[in-house]
């Protein structure tokens, strides 16, 4: 899939925007995500945090979630913005395999500017995906 900068700075800065909503009141560690699937849909998502730590959700999982909330398997880029251009975590990693190895992640920092372009597969090498629990 090739996408044009102005797309990939689109889904940046719908990420970011969507930052702000972020609640992060502990670890003040706001991120922003946006989705786009095969279909053309575009999903946001912010992490939530929890004083019950555990029970925090990342921006990257919501947004998925509320794709596949909605009826989307089908995922084809999905833009991550901190403010340091942190990179998705491991669960988000293996949530974002569940749907496709081959979904380009844009990872950029809180000026809008695209640190690195890379794949969940580069992301996540030998990932374990629903083909692993056929016998």
């Amino acid at each position: 899939m090739t996408l044009t900068e102005q797309e990939k700075q689109s889904l940046i800065d719908l990420a970011n925007e969507a930052r702000r909503r972020a609640y992060a009141p502990y670890s003040h560690y706001a991120v922003g995500a946006a989705l786009r699937t095969k279909s053309g849909r575009l999903y946001t998502g912010v992490n939530v945090e929890n004083a019950a730590y555990p029970t925090t959700i990342c921006a990257e999982r919501v947004a998925v979630f509320k794709a596949v909330s909605e009826g989307e398997h089908e995922f084809e880029v999905i833009a991550v913005v901190t403010d340091n251009g942190g990179s998705p975590c491991g669960s988000c990693r293996q949530v974002l395999a569940e749907f496709g190895l081959d979904t380009l992640v844009l990872i950029a920092d809180g000026r809008g500017r695209l640190i690195k372009q890379t794949s969940v597969k580069e992301l996540l090498p030998e990932a374990f995906t629903p083909k692993d629990l056929k016998i």
